[in-house]
């Protein structure tokens, strides 16, 4: 999740678009094939090497072109193993405006970029027991494009700050400018709130049903993070609508599974998270951040006459542009924002100092190397973030609406729908004991009876604890930041298996029934310690071990 006055802290540290190679060209060589929806789908199988190594196995990437200006991108790998007997895995990004890439390469595709650069294979690769499907979205995230042309943008903010006649780059830029190839903001028309998402992702995969029929009867699964805690009950429930119409030129989804890491569901709830995360009950990493004039800033930030959650309340019943934004640009500054501006620490993993090098961010370069911009078939550079996107979003304070996500949760459950939340523990952002408040609603009482137990694991070590009622599950990784497969690659890939073949999470070992619930505790209880938090900065180049939990230093 990005949040309004943090956003352009975020691309700057993120590295927004690293042209370095300078404009696209553009690419030839798709195939073009009719895809349901009334879409046209071009693509190109990418050579192994670009990112799945091995050989075989196929991967193809590409655009289905959902609208006029609205081009939306898809890289498609084949599971590993019994490729046609397995699901299909949907996987995209938050933010709003975050490429999809980032999972790819950071977290749960096949290949990733270790710091000093090299590609090298993924063994704990969801397309170890999936085939998956990433889109970037909305369009103008990541390669989506709508209209493209030559533009200088600023490196801090991701913006276009003009639009060039040629591919001629100017010689005059400031500091912060460079040239790429981007699409233009005044002829994109992206999505500006959470309710107006599920269409494009809904036509891009009938799109890619169309071009690719081997998948049509495989079971669907959504899987995202992050902002995704807004978009995946949205899109569940918008595709669970379709199949119920079943217009003509399309298929039926055979939607079976919606599962978001870290989600940002409920910001009345989340922003109180804040204050539960750092102050009272706190971590279970025994880290304090902020001193007794601080905490109690951020608690008179929530809770005093016309703070934050009276802001929220007012932003949830008017429904207005213009006071959500406000509300959210308030909470976002005034609450969430002290633990960047007084502490110092990672957002996305308080163990950390920033600038934090997990998880690894040279995929971005990677990606805006030309020959993998032409085996891919890209239209314009790689950016981690769309700055369309965000401030579209912004505009209407769409992060400071709870946008029917615990509803939405809740209805596709009972039509049949698993549903299962993961959250790891260092996250602050968008914290496990907001997640879990997030799963008792959706659960309700029969949810909040059933009790934590150890997930098994193939790891060496516990990876965390589930709580589970028939199809709703609620999982707390321990030792993870925001990207759990990143810091806990065992164990996600356990997670997103015993989830599409609906066995019971702890174990994998149990069909799960209606009846099924877990014993234990009812709260986690488990605390890790300060043993693998850091208390000063680390060099860019430092590798994470998966197995300590620390920087190798």
């Amino acid at each position: 999740m990005l949040l309004p006055g943090l956003i352009a802290a975020y691309l700057a540290t993120a590295g927004v678009v690293l042209a370095k190679n300078g404009f696209v060209a553009t690419p030839i060589n798709f195939t073009t094939e009719r895809g349901h929806a009334n879409t046209t789908v071009r693509f190109k199988q990418v050579p192994n090497g670009i990112c799945e190594t091995r050989q075989d196995v196929k991967s193809y990437s590409g655009y289905v072109d959902t609208e006029d200006n609205e081009h939306m991108f898809f890289w498609f790998f084949e599971a590993r193993k019994q490729r046609k007997k397995a699901p299909l895995t949907v996987w995209f990004n938050g933010g709003p405006g975050s490429s999809s890439m980032i999972g790819l390469f950071q977290e749960n595709g096949p290949c990733r970029v270790n710091p000093d650069g090299e590609l090298h294979d993924n063994g704990h690769s969801w397309s170890e027991v999936s085939n998956m499907l990433f889109i970037d979205q909305p369009v103008t995230t990541g390669f989506s494009y709508s209209k493209v042309g030559p533009v200088v943008y600023n490196t801090v903010s991701g913006s276009v700050v003009r639009k060039l006649d040629s591919n001629d780059c100017p010689t005059n830029l400031t500091r912060h400018e460079a040239c790429a190839t981007l699409s233009l903001p005044d002829q994109s028309n992206p999505p500006t709130t959470t309710k107006q998402v599920p269409p494009a992702v809904w036509k891009t995969i009938q799109g890619f049903l169309g071009a690719f029929p081997d998948y049509t009867n495989a079971s669907l699964h959504l899987t995202t993070e992050s902002y995704g805690g807004h978009y995946a009950p949205a899109i569940a429930a918008y595709i669970l609508d379709q199949n119920k119409k079943q217009s003509q030129d399309t298929v039926r989804l055979h939607l079976d599974s919606v599962m978001i890491g870290n989600g940002w569901y409920d910001p009345k709830v989340q922003y109180q998270a804040y204050y539960n995360f750092t102050v009272s009950p706190g971590n279970t990493y025994d880290l304090s951040p902020f001193n007794e004039t601080i905490s109690q800033q951020m608690y008179e930030n929530l809770y005093g006459e016309g703070a934050c959650l009276d802001r929220l309340d007012e932003c949830y019943s008017s429904k207005s542009n213009k006071v959500c934004r406000k509300a959210d640009a308030y909470c976002a500054q005034n609450v969430e924002a002290l633990l960047d501006n007084y502490a110092e620490r990672d957002e996305y993993d308080m163990r950390e100092l920033s600038p934090d090098p997990f998880p690894y961010g040279n995929y971005v370069d990677y990606l805006n190397i030309e020959r993998v911009q032409s085996a891919i078939g890209a239209f314009q550079n790689y950016s981690e973030s769309s700055a369309i996107v965000s401030k579209a979003f912004t505009r209407t304070g769409d992060d400071g609406r709870r946008e029917g996500a615990i509803k939405n949760l809740k209805s596709v459950l009972q039509q049949g729908v698993g549903v299962t939340l993961y959250a790891g523990d260092a996250d602050y952002n968008c914290n496990w004991l907001g997640g879990e408040v997030v799963a008792h609603k959706v659960g309700g009482k029969e949810f909040y009876s059933a009790g934590y137990t150890d997930m098994e694991s193939a790891s060496s070590q516990t990876p965390g604890e589930v709580k589970q009622a028939g199809n709703l599950s609620f999982v707390r990784i321990y030792y993870s930041g925001h990207e759990v497969p990143f810091y806990q690659p065992v164990a996600a890939l356990e997670l997103l298996n015993r989830t599409i073949h609906r066995t019971d999470l702890a174990t994998g070992q149990v069909i799960v029934s209606d009846s099924y619930k877990t014993t234990g505790s009812t709260l986690s209880e488990y605390r890790q310690g300060n043993g693998t938090v850091l208390y000063h900065r680390i060099p860019a180049n430092t590798t994470y071990n998966t197995h300590t939990h620390r920087p190798n230093l």
